[in-house]
């Protein structure tokens, strides 16, 4: 028996070894176009970086070797050009051009794929390079030794990019990265790869999302990236990693049935008798959805030639079960995997799902070197069945990836996740490993044990008839909250249970979900029927809102006065705690610390730099420095003495705040004017009311709420609602209050409460101030729905990061 193959990486050649294992008498021919086989294609981003520092390490085999250990006649730098099933031959040209015929009795086809180069102007210019093969890198390895490349632009944020992007900045350059999607990481859900966007610009990567490439242009030696928006990007080097496409010319001239991939049945074999296939050029039915995909990875490629080696010698005697896409890529210091279908994906298909994200510890809190695990699943609402995973951390990822993915190719439900066995020792696992957890919160969402809403859910909430609930501790609330929220630690809520309305749907949050959990379980079981929480917690919803900043925009600096002499640097370990453990630690030192101290803290929560830094500019503490090493971050912040405070305006920011101290109806009006116009052009704004500005959020029809001699004496002299309000000019005993309301009326102008109920409606957040409410006499059931109470505290928070205050 004669076997041929076409393509000697992967696929051929594992395909050619099993052949001469189950067979010691066939013949195989291995005829590949380039001048190698069988190379390490996963690992050419990491000889660039010099990560991988010999260039031989990359060969797994020479041709010369795998030839004489397999008795395999290896034919380099051979090209087939032509199949004739019909006669049992192809046509193959040699290095020379020459060109003969060669017979074959089974046919392997392991041609791979190709780069996506399109049509675009400029894209052969010196210095834009694909990747795909060893070739392609020695030209790019050459070209960094030869020329200074103090910056590059890789178009395209898949692995090989994000990989490239990580290997390009560890040989010296600067790196930006150009993707059309609003995402890298297509494989997985935005709010994974949000963890992805984070690190890399914290790593220093400038972002462009949701952009495209126009047209590329030589400018002084270097390429100009010209983008279609008409921003530009100058570098030294362009990587295009925009994608691949399978290598089916050869297959579909001689016939074979191709659509977007070669078509092979359950046995790998083509529409054309003894005609087989696999690797990156064939497409097969997924195992969920039972529609062709095609589907790039080095595992699935291996695994299909072992199957299709036993059929080409044997028969058809071995079914392939279909690949469902288990992926990992290392992306400076993080860890991300997919397997399965993400949420997108399932969408797209029409398939009914649920969801479930959850943050657990890689391995006990208490042993050093503790990294958070983020776990999202896909399930079937009803079955339990796993669609997907996906986990994104600094360590372990790998380890429950590849158990969540066995679950999965085996039919297995979010049951059979709570009944994996995980070996457990502190430098390992948790006794509660991340798989367990992830499994028991989606067993919660399917029995109804914990009613979750996601985090694209939240900015669509009618804040009239929901009731946002931060069940964090009041530090964490300072440090950023969703607009609107109300914060009630955990350990308070039971006794402040009455602050919480029953006639809306109350949605909890915490960090990660837990003390949600445990939130919704206390208001569950006080007769509270209409509770949500929010899955994956505060973490989540902030990460995937949060707008990607270009990292080679200067960021605004703090001034740090460098006349005084730093005193001493205080060392101090958060490894292993989750906010706001790191930020808690920070301050009790920086309590202790002197004037022009220093505060070294080390933590692994992987928010702690950026809440840091938000934390000295509310504290007026100097941020010195932050790095990123292997998942740890090091923080070094100086005492500085306490400073009276001056306003200022954030020149970066667009938020805008207002303090409601009058209760005049024109001044009112004016207020809600503008909150609206600067809410409409997407501005997040945020309302004080203070003393007498109380009485515009005041509701017609109150509740009786039980009060003292002096809050019954306010509510005597004080409007009783917005409806009473005066004119601060021309009320003439409200004889103007009524004609105003007319007028407005007359001439289609909203009303006083059309113009309150709009700014609700756009997202404006109303804040009444607890120390005047205490003073007047006023109860919160007073106000209309959607009001938060807050203090000073609460409106400096908003005002530090707005760019425009006004007080009316």
């Amino acid at each position: 028996m004669k076997h041929l193959i076409i393509g000697g990486v992967a696929g051929g050649a594992t395909a050619a070894a099993r052949i001469r294992r189950i067979d010691e008498q066939a013949e195989i021919v291995l005829l590949e176009k380039g001048p190698h086989i069988s190379y390490a294609n996963c690992g050419l981003p990491y000889y660039i970086g010099g990560v991988i520092a010999q260039r031989e390490k990359l060969f797994v085999q020479t041709p010369e070797a795998f030839g004489r250990q397999f008795n395999v006649d290896v034919r380099i730098c051979s090209e087939a050009i032509t199949i004739h099933p019909d006669s049992k031959t192809v046509t193959v040209r040699k290095a020379n051009g020459s060109c003969y015929e060669e017979s074959y009795d089974r046919l392997l086809l392991s041609p791979g794929a190709t780069p996506i180069h399109p049509p675009l102007k400029g894209i052969d210019l010196e210095g834009i390079f694909t990747l795909r093969n060893v070739e392609d890198t020695d030209r790019i390895k050459s070209y960094l030794q030869e020329h200074e490349v103090k910056s590059a632009v890789v178009v395209g944020g898949g692995f090989i990019g994000l990989e490239m992007a990580e290997n390009l900045q560890e040989a010296g350059a600067m790196v930006s990265i150009v993707e059309m999607a609003n995402q890298v990481m297509a494989p997985v859900d935005f709010s994974i790869a949000s963890y992805v966007h984070r690190h890399l610009t914290d790593k220093g990567v400038a972002l462009y999302l949701e952009k495209g490439v126009d047209h590329f242009e030589q400018i002084d030696n270097r390429i100009r990236v010209c983008l279609a928006n008409g921003e530009n990007i100058d570098a030294d080097l362009v990587l295009l990693s925009i994608g691949v496409r399978p290598s089916t010319n050869l297959a579909s001239e001689a016939g074979i049935r191709v659509g977007r991939g070669i078509q092979v049945d359950e046995y790998l074999e083509t529409s054309i008798p003894d005609i087989f296939a696999v690797g990156d050029a064939i497409e097969f039915p997924h195992p969920i959805t039972e529609e062709n995909w095609l589907n790039y990875l080095a595992g699935p490629a291996n695994r299909q030639a072992r199957i299709v080696a036993d059929n080409m010698v044997r028969g058809k005697v071995e079914k392939y079960e279909g690949s469902i896409g288990t992926a990992i890529a290392k992306v400076f210091d993080l860890t991300v995997a997919t397997t399965g279908l993400p949420a997108k994906r399932l969408k797209q298909a029409g398939i009914a799902y649920a969801s479930s994200t959850t943050i657990s510890a890689a391995h006990a809190g208490y042993y050093p070197g503790s990294f958070r695990l983020t776990t999202k699943l896909t399930f079937d609402p009803k079955t339990g069945r796993l669609f997907g995973a996906q986990c994104v951390g600094h360590d372990g990822v790998d380890k429950r990836i590849d158990q969540i993915a066995l679950v999965i190719k085996n039919g297995g439900t979010v049951e059979d996740l709570m009944r994996v066995e995980q070996a457990y020792a502190p430098p390992f696992s948790s006794a509660k490993d991340p798989i367990a957890i992830a499994g028991y919160v989606a067993h919660n969402i399917i029995s109804g044990a914990m009613p979750v809403i996601y985090w694209r859910e939240i900015d669509r909430l009618e804040l009239n008839k929901t009731f946002l609930l931060d069940v964090r501790t009041p530090g964490e609330y300072r440090l950023g909250t969703i607009q609107g929220a109300v914060n009630i630690p955990l350990d308070e809520l039971r006794e402040r249970i009455n602050e919480l309305p029953k006639d809306k749907e109350i949605v909890v949050f915490c960090a990660v979900g837990l003390r949600g959990y445990l939130a919704l379980q206390i208001l569950q079981g006080h007769g509270f029927e209409k509770v949500r929480n929010l899955s994956g917690g505060y973490q989540i919803y902030s990460l995937a809102t949060a707008p990607i900043y270009i990292a080679s925009t200067p960021k605004k600096q703090l001034e740090i006065n460098t006349t005084k002499p730093c005193i001493s640097t205080l060392k101090i370990d958060a490894c292993g705690l989750q906010c706001p453990g790191p930020i808690m630690k920070l301050k009790n030192a920086m309590d202790q610390a002197q004037v022009g101290e220093r505060i070294e803290i080390v933590a692994t929560d992987a928010g702690f730099s950026r809440d840091a830094e938000a934390w000295c500019q509310t504290t007026g503490n100097n941020f010195i420095t932050s790095t990123i090493q292997k998942g740890y971050h090091t923080v070094v912040i100086e005492k500085n003495a306490p400073v009276e405070c001056t306003s200022h305006t954030a020149s970066n920011s667009k938020d805008k705040t207002l303090i409601m101290f009058s209760d005049d109806l024109d001044k009112a009006l004016a207020t809600f004017v503008l909150a609206n116009g600067a809410a409409a052009t997407g501005h997040k704004v945020s309302i004080f009311f203070t003393f007498w500005g109380l009485n515009v959020l005041k509701r017609e029809k109150k509740p009786k709420v039980k009060k003292d001699f002096f809050g019954k004496m306010f509510s005597w002299m004080l409007p009783k609602s917005s409806r009473s309000l005066h004119l601060s000019q021309m009320s003439m005993l409200g004889i103007g209050d009524r004609l105003i309301r007319h007028i407005m009326r007359k001439k289609n102008i909203n009303s006083l409460e059309e113009l309150r109920d709009q700014a609700l409606a756009n997202g404006v957040e109303f804040i009444a101030c607890q120390m005047s409410m205490d003073m007047m006499g006023i109860d919160k059931e007073e106000f209309i729905d959607g009001v938060s109470i807050g203090g000073v505290a609460t409106y400096m928070q908003r005002a530090e990061d707005a760019n425009v205050n006004l007080f009316i």
